[in-house]
């Protein structure tokens, strides 16, 4: 039974997914890199520690939801958290990280004496705040029966296969979400232009096969020009870079993907990095001037 539970990283997502394991009820300890995020946490139930190592002392499951690979393997074997976890407490990476990272990570952790879960999510802030997360859990099928009860209270885990497997659903998750949003942004531009209300173009084609989350939400976020995170282009690209790197692997071309991936780039690279996915839209009414969707002013994250 785990009762004790360890989180690292409670920025934008993991202060929900923290938040919804506390109120499961159990005993929560976290850390983060900006100690201030976690101390506001305190009145729903979780225990700052000081340290990412002194967190995980006595936890029988640590959560991990930070931004890259290079974040996870500085926590895990650099600030000592591999050292200071119990014998069999599972360490959960829960960040989008490249699949072949998590096997090293898990074939490193057990020989160590350590379990080990790659558990990335997709459903954004509003999904981590709602504890409605879809959760994809690749690694050793025991120690996902055992971590099931604390996943779930941060939203739907899916066990699908072995370690890697779980980064490997949520590229796949990322290319289609990359590419939707793309013809998402790409329709509404195109209604603004031939002359529609791209409002009422999108209400319209509700209940059709164009409907979607993506047209739901983030069609609303669209007409909002609404560009707060979210997902951040910063972590698109990265994902998608990734996507590219799992499929030249795999002998494999993905022209949707390596054009949306270019198109981010471009926002990338015009230093619109801290936004929403959605401003995918601000790359292509750069792209095609003077046209723009709607005449609300753009409300952006601070720099």
């Amino acid at each position: 039974m785990i009762s004790n539970v360890a989180f690292i990283g409670t920025g934008l997502m993991g202060s929900g997914m923290a938040t919804n394991i506390a109120h499961a009820g159990y005993s929560i300890s976290a850390w983060n890199r900006t100690p201030e995020k976690v101390t506001q946490l305190v009145e729903v139930g979780v225990q700052p520690a000081r340290t990412a190592s002194e967190a995980v002392i006595g936890a029988d499951i640590v959560c991990c939801m930070v931004t890259n690979a290079e974040a996870v393997e500085e926590i895990l074997f650099k600030q000592g958290v591999a050292d200071a976890m119990e014998k069999g407490a599972i360490f959960v990476s829960m960040g989008s990280i490249p699949p072949k990272v998590e096997q090293d990570h898990a074939a490193r952790l057990a020989d160590m004496g350590r379990r080990h879960l790659d558990a990335p999510v997709s459903g954004g802030t509003r999904g981590a705040a709602e504890g409605s997360l879809a959760i994809m859990v690749g690694g050793d099928q025991r120690a996902f029966v055992d971590a099931t009860p604390v996943l779930s209270a941060m939203g739907r885990p899916t066990w699908v296969g072995p370690d890697g497997s779980g980064q490997l659903s949520k590229l796949c998750n990322q290319a289609i979400v990359a590419i939707s949003v793309g013809g998402l942004c790409e329709a509404m531009l195109l209604a603004s232009a031939g002359g529609a209300d791209p409002v009422n173009v999108r209400e319209a084609l509700r209940g059709g096969f164009a409907d979607s989350r993506v047209l739901q939400e983030h069609g609303a976020r669209i007409m909002e020009r609404n560009w707060m995170p979210g997902g951040q282009i910063r972590n698109i690209v990265k994902d998608l870079d990734a996507v590219i790197d799992v499929a030249d692997d795999c002998g494999l071309d993905l022209p949707f993907v390596s054009l949306a991936r270019e198109l981010f780039r471009g926002l990338y690279d015009r230093g619109i990095t801290g936004h929403d996915h959605t401003a995918l839209l601000l790359q292509l009414e750069h792209m095609n001037r003077p046209h723009r969707v709607g005449d609300k002013p753009d409300m952006v994250p601070d720099a």
